[in-house]
C-alpha cells in the first residue's frame, strides 16, 4: 500500500520474556527442528496442490487521525493448483473499490496470494535467517517460536518477515505473524501492514491457512496515517487430482466474458 514517497519497514517488537525458557532444545536439536519442520512445509506445499479452495479479501481504511471509516476493498476468488504447484484463480466477485486514501500495489497483490499464507519449504528455507525464540502454548498446542526474516531480497519477490509457530508434535507451521518485505520502487512511499495468519487441520493431517487478520496504522511519510483493516478467509477446501498444466493469469472458466474484472485502484502521484 503506498502514497507517494516510500519506505518499507517492519515494526515487530517482540521480547523474549514472552516465551517462556523451559528445557528449550539445544543448538544442534534447534537446526534438526529446523529441517524437520522445513521438510513438513514441504510436504504440505505438495498436498495442497490437489486442493481447491475460496479466498475472500476485503480491505477497510479508516482515518488514522479522526477515525472516520473510508473506502473498501474486497475481492473473491477460487483458487486451484497446477501439477507443477502453480498457482491460478478465478474471479468470483470484483466490486469496484472504494478506496481513496490507499492503493493497492502489486506487492500488495503478492502478498494476498503468497506471504500471508506462508509457507516455509526446504526448498525456500536457505532464503531465510531462521532464530529459534522459545516455546510457547497456542490454544493448547505446544510450539517452537521462530524469528523469520529474508537474508537478501531480489527485485520482483516478495518475502515474509516475522515470527512463525510450529507444533511441537508435528512440525507443522500453525501460526505467522509479521509483514511482506521486499525491494520496492523508489520515489513512492510504501508501507504494509502487520498480519496474523492462522492455520487449522483440514484434512487430519496438514494445517491449511484459514484466515488472516490485519489491524494496523500506515504511517505514510508525505501524508496522513491510514488505519488499514484486512480479513482474508480461506475456505471451502475441496480435494481434486489433475494432470492439466495452468499457469497463473490463464481463466479457469470457459466463458471469460462472465468473468467480472479486478477492482482498480487509482495510482497515487509520483513525488516531484
Amino acid at each position: 500500500m503506498r502514497t507517494a514517497a516510500f519506505v518499507t519497514t517492519l515494526l515487530l517488537a517482540l521480547a523474549s520474556s514472552v516465551f517462556a525458557d523451559k528445557a528449550n532444545p539445544t543448538d544442534t536439536e534447534i537446526q534438526t527442528i529446523i529441517k524437520s519442520f522445513a521438510d513438513k512445509e514441504a510436504e504440505f506445499a505438495k498436498a495442497r496442490e490437489n486442493y481447491t479452495y475460496r479466498q475472500t479479501a476485503i480491505v477497510r481504511e479508516f482515518d488514522g487521525g479522526s477515525g472516520a471509516q473510508g473506502g473498501k476493498y474486497e475481492l473473491v476468488s477460487d483458487i486451484l493448483f497446477s501439477g507443477d504447484g502453480k498457482r491460478t484463480e478465478r474471479i468470483i466477485r470484483a466490486p469496484v473499490t472504494t478506496l481513496k486514501m490507499i492503493g493497492l500495489t502489486p506487492e500488495d497483490e503478492q502478498d494476498l496470494r503468497s506471504v500471508q499464507p506462508f509457507v516455509l519449504t526446504s526448498k525456500d528455507i536457505d532464503l531465510y535467517h531462521v532464530r529459534y525464540l522459545g516455546r510457547e502454548t497456542l490454544d493448547e498446542i505446544p510450539c517452537y517460536a521462530f524469528a523469520v526474516k529474508p537474508k537478501k531480497m531480489e527485485a520482483g519477490k516478495r518475502y515474509f518477515q516475522g515470527i512463525v509457530w510450529v507444533d511441537e508434535e508435528q512440525l507443522q507451521i500453525v501460526k505467522s505473524y509479521g509483514r511482506g518485505t521486499g525491494l520496492v520502487k523508489k520515489g513512492f512511499d510504501y508501507k504494509f501492514p502487520k498480519f496474523e495468519t492462522y492455520r487449522e487441520q483440514i484434512d487430519g493431517k496438514y494445517w491449511f491457512p484459514t484466515y488472516t487478520v490485519a489491524n494496523d496504522t500506515l504511517f505514510f511519510n508525505d501524508g496522513p496515517s491510514v488505519r488499514v483493516r484486512m480479513n482474508v478467509k480461506y475456505e471451502d477446501y475441496k480435494q481434486f487430482k489433475s494432470d492439466v498444466k495452468i499457469t497463473f493469469g490463464d481463466a479457469v472458466a470457459d466463458d471469460k466474458s462472465k468473468q467480472p474484472e479486478p477492482p482498480k485502484t487509482p495510482e497515487p502521484p509520483k513525488k516531484p
